[in-house]
């Protein structure tokens, strides 16, 4: 599986990739929102972890951006934000899943049945 983390805070990418990087055959970063979509189209991952709050383009849109270009992207939101709005928000965004950065092991559930399902 390949897997793309885009997230402002280096710590958090490096606590998501050290918990799901047994998973991957191919982990990439980015920063910002707005570096997912051409990070995106660079390493075609199979899944793509999201951080809502960002500078400059915030992972809803980041997401929305990213669906609207590619229709096939699945995009698992990490927040530590637990609020059902932005819950729906990231749905109707295009995301597939919500996971709390509290209880990263959902995120590892979430992309273990992924890679069954491959």
């Amino acid at each position: 599986m390949k897997l793309l983390i885009v997230d402002d805070s280096i710590r958090v990418r490096g606590l998501i990739k050290r918990l799901v990087g047994s998973l991957c055959q191919e982990v990439h970063e980015c920063a910002d929102g707005s570096e997912a979509l051409s990070a995106y189209e660079e390493f075609l991952p199979d899944w793509v972890v999201m951080d809502i709050r960002m500078k400059d383009v915030d992972g809803l849109e980041a997401t929305r951006r990213l669906v609207a270009a590619h229709q096939d992207a699945r995009v698992v939101i990490v927040t530590n934000c637990d609020d059902g709005q932005l819950r729906e928000n990231a749905r109707v965004a295009g995301a597939c899943g919500y996971v709390l950065k509290e209880n990263l092991s959902a995120l590892k559930e979430i992309l273990m049945t992924a890679v069954g399902d491959g």
